[in-house]
């Protein structure tokens, strides 16, 4: 009997904790509420208003309909606590199978705050927050709320749009035997509305007027002349639905899912509580996107079937991670439903190419190679892989900038294997790509086993766009209650991935791709992009393709477009390369979104505009001082001047092309006079438009240590 006892106790007081820490209190300003979506601007962009109706208050719905409801739902409404003890007794005491005729308020707790599952948990949970509400509300207030939550079958919520929707009129209008009617679907909506099933309507509808005047709500003869109405006659829908403005499918759908993963809430909350949620969208951006989605001619289509290849868009500040303009499907508003799949951010597609910058190039730029470096442009055996450029293109030996912006195969699988696979593996890891279950194999190098979206590709680019520090992309910076109440808020999350110098050395490079290499054709006049493009072979046949990719930025916005079929097959595939059809769509969107932008330009050249001769006319430039000097202080901690004129006359000796070298020597003069290499060596190689990263220094024994060509190596 103890155990028992304390047993009870314990549940009884776990059920009140619910109850007590339940928001009943906002019940009232949520059922109100629509939710409501906002652009950065703070300009309302859409709403959703899920399972409501429209609200109305208690003098704008009809006596009849408050009697129907009272007499047959909960005659003792008005006097009673808001619970019924003696039938939860009997649920308890039946574990839930009996017992039932819920007060009005149980049923307002039910429909708000709990599932409709006829267990003894939800019953209790059902009767502390009736008591709770009771306290809260009046009784006026909680019939109120009641009638505007119930569910009238057919996707109607409310007494007001039921109304409209079987009687073409409103709740205040309503005769006796339509609101009988109304009052008697509450019982089971799916099997008592007039539209579905007439007769047991009817007969529903007879057994609420006489509930009626059994508690002398109406008399006999109303009651029986309401009842002789034939119930077809009274039939006419005049609904015209919820409003939903839910115009950004795929925008919105990722708010909602940001919401969800990040802030905890779920989505019967987000659909009923009437939340004020504020975004990083950018209206016109978002608008235009959306509208060259709708173009469906400039997608593919499958011969076959004539299905239309899939695609998505994204476009994000890399300066906060904010997310600008999002579609995640073809046909942007019209074929697209809540919550349905978005490409944008639940697409898990081979990155193809898009993945060298991230794994190959600059890992190897953090390593001391040179964006000139010359590098293998001919077929390589590697112990039975064999990679080839796409078309079977080969060439000798080109510069590692001239190898990316043509997007080569053969230059990038070879750096990716002197680099080290674990070494690209584990940047891609901090660019935040995911590589389990990924064996680790040369064809890493080329996007092979490793799937992303475009929304994690677009926050990867951001770094090189953002001088090496990435910013977690997001979608919302805060969520307000129906009260107004803040409940959440955005925090930064960023960290640095790569050096300045790196992600510098990284845009110069990618210049190129826009100014002369694959992605010439997804330009938009008047700007200046950087970025990448990437092909996927189809399994079946090499000649033909499953993914497109086309990324660019500029210093205010990434941009990543993919386009592919849900599934490629003989009959569902790409041609062409990402030079086509998909540099097609991305110049549409660089058209919706650079000139919402402020229009900044990089601060670093194309390295293809930079000549050996400007390299030497600015060593010359240098030889041409009388000294180089740089101050430091000594072991004393006085301050002394250094002269570092011998270190240029070294680098005058070298060819320019030797920059591992270059710099070995830099290190080793910087060495032994006991400089601070953090200070003057990026200076000094920014000059010559050498990249080092200091996380690829290491120091040892207190001598200088440095990663040459992938090989740790002491320049003393």
């Amino acid at each position: 009997f103890i155990l028992v006892a304390m047993l009870v106790l314990t549940v009884g007081s776990y059920l009140f904790y619910i109850a007590k820490t339940t928001n009943v209190s906002d019940l009232q300003d949520a059922l109100k509420a629509t939710t409501v979506i906002y652009d950065k601007e703070g300009n309302q962009a859409g709403s959703l208003s899920g399972q409501k109706g429209t609200y109305v208050e208690l003098d704008a719905i009809s006596d009849s309909l408050e009697n129907a409801v009272i007499a047959t739902e909960d005659r003792t409404f008005y006097e009673n606590s808001g619970v019924n003890v003696k039938r939860f007794l009997l649920a308890i005491v039946s574990m839930g199978r009996f017992g039932g005729g819920s007060t009005i308020t149980q049923q307002l707790a039910k429909n708000a705050f709990l599932t409709q599952e006829q267990t003894v948990t939800r019953k209790a949970k059902e009767f502390f927050l009736s008591l709770e509400l009771t306290k809260k509300y009046s009784k006026q207030e909680i019939l109120t709320m009641y009638l505007n939550n119930a569910y009238f079958g057919n996707g109607v919520w409310g007494v007001e749009d039921a109304s409209q929707k079987y009687f073409g009129t409103s709740a205040a209008n309503l005769t006796v035997d339509e609101a009988a009617t109304l009052a008697g679907m509450l019982k089971g909506p799916e099997i008592y509305n007039p539209i579905d099933n007439i007769k047991n309507a009817t007969n529903r509808r007879n057994t609420v007027l006489a509930n009626m005047v059994d508690d002398k709500k109406l008399s006999q003869a109303n009651a029986d002349s309401a009842a002789g109405v034939d119930m077809a006659s009274r039939l006419d829908d005049t609904y015209q639905g919820t409003g939903d403005d839910y115009k950004y499918p795929s925008y919105f759908d990722a708010v909602i899912e940001e919401a969800t993963k990040t802030y905890g809430l779920s989505e019967d909350e987000i659909v009923k509580n009437g939340y004020k949620i504020y975004t990083e969208m950018d209206a016109n951006s978002q608008a235009n996107m959306q509208q060259t989605y709708e173009n469906t001619y400039l997608f593919p289509t499958s011969e076959s079937d004539g299905s239309t290849a899939q695609s998505a868009s994204v476009a994000l500040d890399p300066t906060t991670g904010a997310v600008r303009g999002l579609v995640g499907r073809v046909g942007g508003t019209s074929d697209t439903t809540f919550r349905n799949f978005n490409y944008a951010t639940q697409g898990k597609r081979s990155p193809g190419s898009t993945i060298k910058p991230l794994v190959v190039y600059a890992p190897a730029l953090a390593s001391g190679w040179s964006i000139n470096k010359d590098l293998p442009n001919k077929p390589i055996d590697y112990n039975g892989y064999t990679p080839t450029n796409y078309g079977g293109i080969e060439t000798e030996d080109v510069p590692m900038y001239q190898a990316l912006a043509n997007s080569y195969n053969i230059p990038a699988v070879y750096l990716f294997n002197q680099i080290g696979i674990q070494k690209g593996i584990s940047y891609g890891q901090k660019f935040g790509l995911n590589f389990d279950n990924v064996p680790e194999e040369l064809g890493i190098s080329l996007g092979g086993g490793v799937t992303a979206s475009p929304l994690q590709m677009a926050q990867a680019y951001a770094t090189f766009a953002n001088g090496g520090e990435m910013n977690t992309a997001y979608f919302i910076t805060k969520i307000e209650n129906a009260s107004g109440d803040i409940i959440a808020t955005h925090s930064k999350k960023s960290k640095r991935v790569i050096s300045q110098s790196v992600a510098n050395q990284m845009t110069s490079m990618m210049l190129g791709t826009f100014s002369n290499g694959s992605a010439v054709n997804a330009n938009y006049t008047g700007y200046t992009m950087a970025g990448k493009t990437g092909t996927v072979q189809a399994e079946f046949n090499k000649d033909l393709t499953s993914d497109q990719w086309v990324i660019g930025y500029t210093p205010d916005v990434v941009m990543t477009t993919w386009i592919g079929f849900d599934k490629t097959d003989e009959n569902h595939y790409l041609t062409g390369a990402s030079s086509g059809t998909a540099s097609t769509i991305f110049s549409y969107i660089a058209a919706d979104v650079l000139p919402n932008t402020p229009g900044n330009e990089f601060t670093v050249e194309n390295v293809d505009k930079i000549s050996r001769e400007d390299i030497c006319k600015r060593l010359d430039k240098l030889m041409a001082m009388e000294s180089i000097m740089m101050t430091k202080k000594n072991k004393k901690g006085k301050m002394v001047d250094i002269d570092i004129k011998p270190l240029i006359n070294t680098l005058s000796l070298l060819d320019y092309g030797q920059e591992e070298f270059v710099v070995s020597a830099i290190l080793a003069t910087g060495s032994k006079q006991n400089l601070n290499t953090n200070i003057f060596i990026p200076k000094l190689l920014e000059v010559l438009g050498i990249s080092i990263d200091p996380l690829d220094v290491d120091i040892k024994r207190n001598d200088l240590y440095f990663r040459q060509d992938g090989q740790l190596v002491s320049p003393l």
